[in-house]
């Protein structure tokens, strides 16, 4: 059984001359003709080398891998049952859905609070994040969710002040954390601002804690689409030519006069900029965490990425004996604004793998009496069941489920929503549901209601786009919980999973579900 679609892709725009008759090991046509104009990726790759390497168009699109890995998500169902309730009196009138609560606290000392139980982990520098951060920011504020700045903001930001090495000013750093601010209620959420080896070089987080007021900031070890360095595309010469004095690997070379020529010619159309891999050991990430408490930061974050599973130990006894609050791990395949495209599906530890090692070691250091941080996990959740089955996989240590490309995708639609709207051009798909704003989108009404008529009018259409998505979510999760009579989410336990083959079981650790309740079965056919 092949896992892998090679040398065809939406994703690079190109596909097979014989669609029908596919070499599975290759993915070239069975009949590979002289004459061909290179529809598919090596036929692309011979007259656009290295931009093949990339998901495209860039700055308009998100992309997650499309490898059909041995074990996901799917391969295990959640178990209900019709005895009893957990959180709640056993009692038909009070134990409805609608009560299950999905609140969330967690931190070393002072607790967080999140209104449900998932953040966005990481959006950065890319297009796709800043055309879509004001329905993104807005959108998370008001569901009381976390959200998080990803890498590269400030070096990305034309308008930086850089003095001395170090930032000084960035209006696009001051305007993500303004409107997740401006929009946050009664203290539910929070606003996390990331680093790379670049943000720290710059100074982004000390300068974002001492002069924007965040409280939370992430140190980025990695993520599940890519084991390099973050990357965007970028069309202007002279931008290029910014980053490249910012200290950025920028290719081709924005300052060499053929290179020049080349671009004012056409011969490219974009620059590449690329960060640095991070260099970890403990001895330097000791120091940074000490160097950001004595910065003031209240609460610090770890994320890591699809690695080995050496280094998911290492950052998890990393992440317990600092004392950080929030450990995110990201498994392969998660989704991205621009990764190299063969990089996103082959490479790394997938999602269920990566979280059953997670559990596995968590468990361990438990049993060593370790101070443990809370966990999160990601890669490709975008539904309500893999909500609950994330958690329920890593319980009782997991309490986050980090998803990006889901929100971004209700972001984007209620935007576009937004501008029919305006343009009174609804689509004929959405004229069944009204023309305005509060006929469209069904959480309108109660959320004018909530904010009153004024402020609701300044609630950008993709936060409402966003904001309805997390509602559908929260109930969603609601159903399955009360299905399973847990009706506090910090009640999933992994007793709520059951795997649907011996090969889910024998990764996770969750029993067959042919092997599931057998003492409790045997206790009841024996009374």
């Amino acid at each position: 059984m092949t896992l892998s679609r090679t040398n065809t892709s939406a994703a690079t725009l190109t596909k097979n001359r014989t669609e029908g008759s596919i070499v599975p090991a290759s993915g070239m046509c069975v009949t590979c003709v002289d004459g061909c104009i290179g529809m598919c990726e090596i036929g692309k790759s011979a007259f656009r080398g290295h931009e093949v390497l990339y998901p495209q168009p860039f700055g308009v699109i998100t992309t997650a891998s499309e490898k059909a890995y041995p074990v996901d998500y799917s391969h295990f169902n959640i178990m209900g049952t019709c005895v009893g309730a957990h959180g709640i009196p056993a009692d038909s009138d009070k134990a409805i859905f609608p009560a299950v609560s999905l609140e969330v606290r967690f931190g070393h000392d002072e607790k967080l609070k999140f209104r449900y139980p998932w953040l966005i982990p990481g959006i950065g520098s890319t297009d796709i994040a800043k055309k879509n951060w004001d329905g993104i920011a807005v959108g998370s504020a008001l569901a009381g969710t976390g959200l998080t700045i990803g890498e590269n903001v400030v070096g990305m930001d034309p308008e930086a002040r850089i003095e001395k090495g170090k930032v000084v000013d960035s209006p696009e750093m001051k305007r993500r954390v303004a409107l997740y601010k401006n929009w946050q209620r009664d203290g539910f959420g929070a606003i996390i601002v990331q680093a790379n080896v670049e943000d720290t070089r710059l100074g982004v987080q000390e300068w974002a804690i001492r002069e924007l007021g965040v409280e939370c900031v992430e140190l980025k070890w990695g993520q599940g689409a890519k084991d390099i360095g973050g990357e965007v595309k970028i069309a202007s010469l002279e931008r290029a030519k910014l980053l490249h004095e910012r200290g950025y690997i920028v290719m081709p070379d924005p300052t060499d006069p053929d290179v020049v020529r080349a671009f004012k010619r056409g011969a490219f159309k974009e620059f590449e900029r690329h960060s640095r891999v991070g260099m970890v050991s403990e001895e330097a990430f000791a120091r940074r965490i000490k160097e950001l408490r004595k910065a003031g930061a209240k609460y610090i974050f770890l994320k890591t990425g699809a690695y080995r599973p050496a280094d998911l130990a290492r950052a998890i006894r990393f992440a317990s004996r600092y004392k950080l609050d929030l450990l995110t791990v990201d498994g392969a395949g998660g989704g991205t604004g621009m990764s190299p495209w063969r990089m996103m599906n082959e490479w790394g530890v997938p999602a269920v793998e990566l979280h059953s090692l997670l559990h596995r070691y968590a468990t361990y250091l438990s049993g060593r009496r370790a101070t443990l941080p809370a966990l999160a996990v990601a890669g490709g959740f975008a539904f309500e069941d893999q909500i609950m089955k994330g958690l329920a996989m890593g319980a009782p240590f997991v309490k986050l489920v980090g998803m990006a490309r889901a929100p971004i995708a209700a972001a984007m639609v209620g935007k576009t929503l937004g501008r029919a709207i305006d343009d009174q051009a609804v689509p004929v798909y959405v004229q069944r549901f009204g023309n305005n704003r509060e006929e469209i989108f069904v959480t309108a009404a109660d959320l004018k209601k909530e904010l009153g008529a004024d402020t609701f009018e300044k609630v950008p259409s993709g936060a409402l786009g966003l904001y309805t998505y997390y509602e559908r979510l929260a109930q969603g999760l609601r159903q399955f919980l009360a299905g399973s009579r847990k009706f506090d989410v910090s009640k999933v336990s992994r007793e709520d999973l059951a795997a649907l083959t011996p090969e889910a079981a024998q990764i996770s650790g969750i029993p067959f579900i042919m092997d599931a309740d057998q003492e409790a079965v045997k206790k009841i056919l024996d009374s």
